[in-house]
């Protein structure tokens, strides 16, 4: 399946090193070797590989190869300090990709020794509107399967159910320690568990610590890691000059749509989220302004889903309905005092119009006019 990033990501690559990062199996390599077939004479190593680690550690490639890509490169002592070596003295030819676990965006978060010699590109799940490209598949097959690849593609939902149930397996028993030595993986699978039940909802950690009978800066920690991992990500309150707003309380949503544990309104909710937040990061990777993705909620408990922030300053907000019904009215007050465009998307829509000066619009539209 062709991802919009591919041209990006092939023009990033004649200027600086390019890291794909993201969820695993979400396509990372694919795409590496995808974008390889448009070069001469490209050369894939990977550092699980007892072979290609000699040809890493020696650099024993010819001096032909324009482009060079490094998976799970991470895994080496030292590994940007090897990185800036080999692009400061790459001939002029040669082109460098780097992939990996969601390991590597943390480490290259510590440190500069890569500073101003990389571009980043966040690879999620497939979009509405990649998946399109190819395939006709409905809002609602996307919504239930998920947009990775295996399970999207999978002949039946047992066969997609089967690959998540050995893909959650894997994350919690090789990756979780593989990122840091946890002892308890039996409370992180229940906190998985308890996660998956309260999505959208904003979460108490001192509650989640009680279910799990540990400490709350436990639970925050258990949080982040499954964060890291590109399991779940938080969407935290917008406050800067929204009055009363509150600042904590974050709510959780999942990269895999098909581990949402609610009724169809929740899971509809998890993918416009994960839609917006690959909106956000292909804005904020291809262009100087920062995308972020927050939500509204006052002491009041007026609450909208989502507000789109760009360089700090609110641009959109959005509500998110499953089935047509009236304007919410909390987005109402939010466009009204502070003047700030908003949309509601519906799921199931007859007709789109505007109420009010904000629109009211079907969610298959609003995918498909989204940066990717």
């Amino acid at each position: 399946m062709k991802r919009i990033q591919k041209e990006i990501i092939k023009r990033d690559l004649k200027k600086k090193i390019v890291f794909i990062v993201g969820p695993r199996q979400v396509g990372k390599t694919w795409l590496a070797k995808k974008i390889a077939t448009d070069y001469h004479e490209p050369l894939y190593l990977n550092f699980d590989s007892l072979k290609d680690r000699e040809i890493i550690h020696g650099e024993n490639w010819l001096p032909t190869i324009d482009l060079l890509i490094l998976d799970e490169i991470h895994k080496m002592k030292n590994w940007k300090n090897y990185l800036k070596g080999i692009f400061d003295n790459r001939p002029q030819n040669l082109h460098i990709l780097v992939t990996g676990s969601a390991r590597l965006d943390a480490f290259r978060q510590s440190g500069d020794s890569l500073a101003g010699r990389y571009y980043i590109h966040h690879l999620f799940p497939l979009s509405y509107k990649e998946a399109m490209i190819d395939k006709k598949f409905t809002l609602d097959y996307l919504i239930a399967r998920g947009g990775f690849p295996e399970p999207l593609l999978a002949e039946n939902s047992e066969e997609a159910d089967r690959w998540r149930r050995l893909y959650t397996d894997s994350l919690i028993r090789e990756d979780i320690l593989d990122f840091e030595n946890i002892h308890e993986l039996g409370k992180m699978r229940l906190l998985l568990e308890l996660l998956r039940k309260r999505v959208a909802s904003p979460i108490s950690y001192s509650s989640l610590a009680h279910d799990l009978e540990t400490a709350p800066n436990t639970v925050k920690k258990y949080i982040q890691i499954l964060e890291m991992l590109y399991i779940i990500f938080r969407i935290t309150p917008f406050s800067r000059n929204i009055a009363r707003s509150l600042k904590k309380e974050p709510k959780i949503y999942f990269f895999d749509t098909g581990m949402v544990d609610g009724d169809a309104g929740v899971k509809f909710e998890n993918y416009l989220a994960l839609s917006l937040l690959k909106h956000c990061h292909h804005r904020t990777d291809n262009s100087g302004s920062k995308m972020r993705l927050n939500y509204l909620r006052t002491k009041e408990k007026r609450e909208v889903d989502f507000c789109l922030t760009e360089n700090e300053k609110p641009t959109l907000l959005i509500e998110a309905k499953n089935v047509e019904i009236s304007l919410n009215k909390d987005i109402y007050y939010f466009n009204k005092k502070y003047r700030i465009p908003a949309e509601q998307i519906v799921r199931y829509l007859n007709k789109e119009r505007i109420k009010d000066s904000i629109k009211i619009r079907k969610a298959e539209s609003f995918f498909r006019e989204l940066a990717i």
